[in-house]
């Protein structure tokens, strides 16, 4: 897919779209959050808004409010289901960035002291885990 150019085949299209299961921590009318299946971190979130970009360039200005809110809220819970030191937000536009799922997504990592990222491996993680963590996060979000 040509740069600039949004693909509605994307993963991240196809897991809001109900093709593709996920372990859904929150959902409203324009975001879902989400767990990485690879996460580089216990506890890592994908939010996601519904409404098709790429990435931050080519999104409508719009979205950035519910978008960050949710980053936020799921940014408190992540740090209180997983009692995280503190919280990495990440958000890549491009191939030279290291985006590589062409959908606006923001990474929403708990951190520890003492603990650096893992890599991004492709290595998925156990559904199992993804299931508990995400439940964690629930609890925490009070839902």
């Amino acid at each position: 897919m040509a740069e600039g150019v949004y693909d509605p085949g994307n993963i991240f299209a196809k897991i809001l779209r109900g093709e593709i299961p996920s372990h859904r921590v929150y959902e409203d009318d324009a975001i879902v959050a989400f767990m990485d299946v690879m996460p580089q971190g216990t506890g890592h979130t994908l939010v996601v808004p519904k409404a098709p970009s790429r990435n931050i360039l080519d999104a409508d200005p719009a979205i950035f409010k519910p978008l960050f809110a949710i980053v936020q809220k799921v940014a408190v819970a992540v740090k209180k289901a997983f009692d995280a030191d503190g919280v990495t937000i990440v958000q890549f536009n491009e191939p030279a960035s290291g985006q590589t799922v062409f959908h606006l997504h923001v990474h929403v990592i708990p951190r520890f002291d003492g603990v650096p990222l893992k890599p991004h491996s492709g290595q998925m993680e156990k559904p199992e885990v993804l299931a508990e963590n995400a439940g964690k996060i629930r609890a925490a979000l009070g839902s």
